[in-house]
């Protein structure tokens, strides 16, 4: 039986500025190596295990994530939100913005809370992302998410997302050798084949 969620508008002077509280505990990784010869480069994920669980959360970062940030002139953000007492609690949400010059829509936060995992939310989000995009006309959906979060990745996969590319030093001069490389995920609107 299919679950319904009740997805809502986030409107930006409603809710600019909430945190995000995103971390995540991984015991795998995709390492990258790449391996470069005068004629040639080379580049493999391949999943590793930690020796120790690693986890990421959002107070190691200087950038912290938070809905409608400036630098995301145009964002929408989606979500589920409890009340109480005059209290929000966000629930679960994503955040698009378009990219107008390659005519892709960005996923620029997509966040789930712990008690609502395995329930159909994150799914029931990334397609409201697709239905934005299709009624936008834009050719395809792409986001972000590190080589060290392996279940991000299954459950992007899942959706339907395949490789674009990764960024070696987004974050840092040596992602490589911490193990959280920036990897680009896209879906593409006409459903072309390949998969990673």
């Amino acid at each position: 039986m299919k679950r319904e969620h009740n997805i809502v508008a986030l409107p930006k002077e409603d809710w600019k500025g909430v945190p995000i509280p995103l971390r995540y505990t991984t015991e795998e990784y995709f390492d990258v190596e790449i391996t470069e010869t005068p004629d040639a480069y080379e580049a493999k994920l391949v999943k590793k295990k930690f020796e120790t669980p690693v986890t990421h959360t959002p107070e190691e970062y200087d950038f912290p994530d938070g809905l409608y940030q400036d630098h995301w002139e145009k964002a929408e953000a989606y979500g589920m939100y409890s009340e109480e007492n005059g209290e929000r609690k966000l629930l679960a949400c994503i955040e698009v913005c378009p990219e107008e010059w390659s005519n892709r829509l960005m996923v620029t936060e997509l966040w789930v809370d712990d008690s609502l995992h395995r329930q159909g939310v994150g799914t029931a989000l990334m397609n409201k992302a697709k239905e934005i995009a299709k009624a936008q006309g834009r050719r395809a959906v792409i986001l972000e998410t590190q080589n060290c979060n392996v279940r991000a990745i299954a459950f992007y996969k899942s959706q339907g997302f395949q490789l674009l590319g990764f960024d070696t030093c987004c974050y840092t001069n040596r992602d490589i050798e911490r193990h959280e490389v920036r990897i680009n995920l896209v879906y593409f609107m006409d459903n072309r084949a390949g998969r990673f």
